[in-house]
């Protein structure tokens, strides 16, 4: 009988710490999911800051769309690794070398999440990047200064290091129709969920409070869909 007693108080301590779990939540990203010492490591350039008003009207870290999410949904964070003006790609804007900032550069530091959100391709979109063509293995080098090989280098790579994770690509509107096409093509190669944003508002190319609202709604009624989330 006592034996049982003790069995049944360790149940039910498991099972309040199990209901306590929040799952973890990384982002990959560019300008848009960046804010002033909020991203790692904080070398990371940033769009925005409670010092810049005049580019949106975003000016605290609790009106950004990941902060929003993580918030209104249990959720909790685990890295933001995002960099302004970063692209997929290792080509950036006038053709420059964006190896040192690129989606498939920083993939590696994620930290150990349940939940991946990966926010990216507005830069190679606007900076003109090569599109290449679609590959899907035996990547070189020179592969990643094109968006389609880098992207799907991407998506292989974060599967690979982040095991049963789930894993979303935000993508959004306004881009270039090679870019949305491609992007929708090879998340839907590697069985990576896709999120098309839609009709996002916006002030200096980059989403505003009510923006950033639109995007966390928007993501958050996807992963709940999807029944992903407790």
């Amino acid at each position: 009988m006592k034996r049982l007693k003790m069995c049944m108080l360790l149940l039910l301590a498991v099972t309040s710490v199990c209901g306590q779990y929040r799952k973890s939540v990384s982002v990959l990203g560019d300008s848009y999911s960046t804010f002033k010492s909020y991203v790692v490591p904080d070398t990371n350039y940033v769009w925005y800051s409670e010092d810049v008003v005049e580019r949106t009207d975003v000016n605290d870290v609790c009106q950004t769309w990941w902060h929003l999410l993580i918030k209104n949904n249990g959720l909790r964070l685990c890295v933001n690794n995002s960099f302004s003006g970063a692209t997929i790609c290792n080509t950036g804007y006038k053709k420059e070398d964006y190896s040192d900032r690129s989606f498939c550069t920083r993939l590696n530091m994620l930290g150990s999440p349940d939940i991946l959100l990966i926010f990216g391709a507005t830069n190679d979109s606007w900076a003109g990047s090569p599109v290449g063509e679609y590959k899907y293995s035996g990547w070189t080098s020179s592969d990643l200064y094109s968006f389609r090989p880098a992207m799907a280098y991407m998506l292989s790579n974060v599967k690979k290091r982040y095991p049963n994770v789930d894993i979303y690509f935000i993508l959004n509107d306004g881009l270039s129709k090679d870019i949305t096409v491609s992007c929708r093509e090879i998340c839907e190669h590697y069985a990576v969920k896709c999120i098309n944003l839609k009709n996002i508002d916006k002030r200096s190319g980059h989403p505003t409070v009510k923006g950033m609202k639109q995007i966390a709604s928007q993501v958050a009624a996807v992963m709940f869909q999807e029944n992903r989330l407790p």
